[in-house]
């Protein structure tokens, strides 16, 4: 195997309870729909790599990122309303990151190049929104408020013309940050 390849694998275990207890689940890539291993899952581990996971099935609902350490109770620590249900690995990006922000739905708007982190879009871009991205290199993290807080999307290399059709409606985003762990 390569070195790369190795950089690629990750590792989560899930747990049905707090503290690592009751059955575990082991993923190392993504699980779109983990009621078929576990009834719950409310802690985790990161062994390696980074992942996001998600309150609902399908990789949607509310979303969070993990990256190497432990979890003894994810509702209390994220702010999760219900467990985990899905998950998907982050693979390492080496090398430039690129995303392009539109203010309006469908590239819409004024638009901005970003090639580093934005902890707010309206104090820098003078942009009152974002809410349409062409991501041309690298993974990246978006945030509803300024300084990386509030509800997070992930932001994987694409076009994503509306927010709305990924299960983010009404949702606006005012900082982004790109995922450079090496988790």
């Amino acid at each position: 195997m390569s070195n790369t390849g190795m950089n690629m694998r990750g590792k989560i275990t899930f747990y049905e309870e707090k503290n690592f207890q009751g059955r575990s689940y082991e993923c190392m890539n993504e699980c779109s729909d983990m009621s078929s291993s576990l009834s719950r899952s409310q802690s985790c581990r990161v062994e390696s790599g980074c992942f996001m996971v998600y309150d609902r099935s399908n990789y949607m609902g509310n979303q969070y990122f993990m990256k190497r350490g432990e979890y003894s109770d994810c509702m209390s620590m994220m702010g999760m309303r219900d467990c985990i249900k899905s998950c998907r690995m982050i693979p390492m990006h080496r090398g430039q990151f690129r995303m392009k922000i539109y203010e309006k739905e469908n590239f819409g708007g004024q638009s901005h190049e970003m090639m580093e982190d934005c902890d707010n879009v309206m104090d820098r871009y003078h942009m009152n929104e974002c809410q349409s991205c062409n991501v041309m290199d690298g993974h990246w993290l978006m945030y509803e408020q300024p300084q990386f807080r509030g509800k997070m999307m992930y932001m994987r290399p694409g076009e994503y013309r509306n927010f709305r059709d990924m299960g983010m409606s009404g949702q606006r985003f005012m900082s982004m940050r790109r995922i450079t762990d090496s988790c």
